[in-house]
């Protein structure tokens, strides 16, 4: 089993608690499943650049354009997304670590995400059959944590709503989260008790993960 970890936080652990969630997920993964093999991607060790015009003139014109070469200079714009992309196709399950942050994903996961999901790299698209996924994820883990706490549903919340319409375009529709809410001790005095719940939601969710059973 191939699992990649895309982490979108740039707090130490102590004081991170998605890192804390994912912490708790990878340990119990690990116990279960020793031989998973686990790239971890941090995107503040290695940030993702903005998509450049050359990036996607590189990646959407060759699809809309026939006879369209990418140039030189447009394939050194895709550098970074064509080696992160060979991570994200050899993977089997995707695990996002991060925070809600002005109720959606740090702006660094989606120039990842903007990186990735180009035609070539995560999907092909082929002309009157749409979008054909390169992929092979079957499942995908969020591991968030928030100052606020929200329902199902929640129109504050953006996060989940762009992370599921994102994925299920290019076909990953089974996407499953451990959410430490309200996080945020001015708010809320039982923080600490709704991190432990998430936590032990993030271990349950590792242990279906080992089981590799996911919806289809």
């Amino acid at each position: 089993m191939n699992i990649l970890h895309v982490c979108a936080n740039p707090k130490p652990i102590s004081e991170s608690a998605s890192k804390q969630l994912a912490a708790a997920f990878f340990a119990k993964l690990v116990e279960l499943n020793p031989d998973a093999e686990i790239t971890n991607v941090d995107l503040y060790q290695d940030p993702p650049p903005f998509l450049s015009y050359d990036a996607i003139r590189g990646s959407w014109f060759p699809v809309y354009i026939d006879g369209y070469t990418a140039t030189k200079e447009e394939l050194t714009h895709l550098e970074y997304a064509d080696l992160q992309s060979v991570v994200f196709n050899g993977a089997d399950v995707l695990v996002l670590t991060l925070p809600m942050w002005n109720f959606s994903v740090p702006a660094i996961l989606k120039a990842w995400i903007d990186q990735v999901f180009t035609p070539g790299r995560a999907f092909e698209v082929l002309k009157d059959k749409g979008i054909l996924p390169k992929h092979k994820i079957q499942k995908m883990v969020l591991l968030v944590a928030s100052g606020g706490a929200y329902k199902e549903g929640d129109e504050r919340d953006s996060l989940t709503t762009q992370i599921e319409s994102l994925f299920a375009w290019i076909g990953i529709r089974d996407i499953s989260i451990a959410w430490a809410d309200g996080q945020d001790v001015f708010l809320f005095d039982d923080s600490e008790q709704r991190k432990l719940f998430a936590r032990e939601a993030a271990e349950e969710l590792a242990e279906e993960v080992s089981s590799g059973i996911f919806a289809s």
